[in-house]
């Protein structure tokens, strides 16, 4: 199946809340109100809630309890309410799905979310950008179990969600791999044509003409993530290790080998999102 025709098969296209893609149009809107913003989602009850939880958790370390939509907004601040709501939009737009473990896949997409943020942090890059190309760059796998089940499920027999074969295998079947599907689908819901460049090049951010900064943290965040869920041993961290990807980003190996705070510690506090 092309992936013009995926993209019409009627399951395709999870539904995001009417704020969550005002939100996303946001991005393209350099006048912007962030009082707007904050009422449309003070209207929105669920989102409300899980905003007004996220501030008050141990991740944020808030000083004082956040009372208010519009306090959570203050104390975040706009960027971070926006990577924030998008997150809950995307992690609530797809239910149960034959063939995916779906909190293992939001458990590993927001690991690489934080990861990606933290190393963007390190290299003085847009750790809110990060995070959300982070939590977004799998988002094709759910689009094409959703669209084309069954030739995806037989995917999944040779090479599982978080097998590094994936997109090779993926590749050889359709012509194209998860990331073209989620690039795509950032672009159908308006993101700006950045998050669509950087999800598409996080497979071989090295292949590109120009480097795509974050698609390279990214690449390096899932890695590590995957290697984590994998359960991969000392010697098997050392021997994958993309470590032209981290030259390239200036990062050494013992950062994200030793030094990097684990996952559990860089997540914690987020878990309200995959709520």
């Amino acid at each position: 199946m092309k992936i013009d025709a995926l993209f019409q098969q009627q399951n395709a296209l999870p539904s995001i809340p009417k704020v969550v893609q005002e939100v996303i149009d946001s991005f393209n809107n350099d006048s912007v109100s962030i009082d707007e913003i904050a009422r449309k989602l003070s209207a929105d009850l669920v989102l409300s809630a899980k905003l007004l939880r996220l501030a008050n958790s141990s991740y944020y370390h808030a000083s004082r309890s956040v009372g208010s939509v519009d306090d959570a907004v203050l104390m975040l601040g706009f960027m971070t309410v926006r990577t924030l709501v998008i997150s809950s939009g995307l992690t609530g737009g797809f239910k149960s799905m034959p063939g995916v473990d779906l909190k293992q896949f939001w458990r590993y997409s927001l690991h690489t979310a934080v990861v990606a943020k933290w190393l963007a942090k390190q290299v003085h890059g847009n750790s809110d950008f990060a995070f959300t190309v982070g939590l977004m760059h799998a988002i094709g796998q759910l689009v094409m179990h959703a669209g084309m089940p069954e030739q995806t499920l037989k995917i999944d027999k040779i090479a599982g969600p978080l097998d590094p074969r994936r997109c090779d295998v993926e590749r050889t079947s359709f012509g194209y791999d998860f990331f073209d599907v989620g690039a795509e689908l950032a672009k159908r819901w308006r993101f700006p044509d950045t998050f669509s460049t950087a999800i598409k090049a996080c497979a071989e951010p090295l292949q590109q003409a120009n480097v795509e900064p974050i698609a390279a943290i990214v690449h390096l965040a899932a890695w590590r993530v995957r290697a984590d869920e994998n359960d991969y041993s000392a010697d098997e961290l050392e021997a994958t290790f993309p470590a032209a990807v981290a030259q390239k980003l200036g990062l050494k190996a013992e950062l994200i080998l030793r030094d990097m705070p684990p996952l559990s510690e860089l997540s914690a506090g987020l878990e309200d999102l995959l709520a």
